[in-house]
């Protein structure tokens, strides 16, 4: 399966599968973010746990992070996606400006070989 084809794939899957709040229509100025990135091999269990914390984080201290989920390619499991949905532009601000995420970036910089950042226009979220 090409890239892209399993990039939407699972950003659709994750939309419509995971448990969080139902929103029949993305509320007004939501951002959804896509990240596409490649680990080193040799530091995927020290990315993965740093991740891991960050997400929690995210999660617990900062009311415009809507979600955020981490998935990576089956056969390729030091390719890995986030998809990130903030209540609006100045969440998603905050976010990145936050010292949690501050903490993320300067341990796993250097873990990361390739990072793509997608944004996109939210047509509908839905889950269950």
């Amino acid at each position: 399966m090409k890239p892209h084809t399993l990039l939407v794939t699972v950003a659709t899957a994750l939309a419509f599968a995971l448990p969080v709040p139902a929103l029949a229509d993305p509320p007004a100025g939501a951002v959804v973010r896509i990240a596409e990135l490649e680990i080193d091999p040799a530091q995927l269990e020290r990315y993965k746990a740093a991740v891991k914390e960050e997400m929690t984080d995210a999660i617990r201290l900062e009311p415009g992070v809507i979600a955020i989920y981490a998935v990576a390619e089956k056969d390729h499991p030091t390719r890995l996606r986030f998809f990130e949905i903030y209540a609006n532009e100045a969440a998603y601000r905050s976010h990145i400006e936050s010292p949690h995420f501050k903490k993320y970036v300067a341990i796993t910089q250097p873990m990361i070989r390739s990072r793509k950042l997608i944004e996109t226009v939210p047509l509908q979220l839905s889950a269950k």
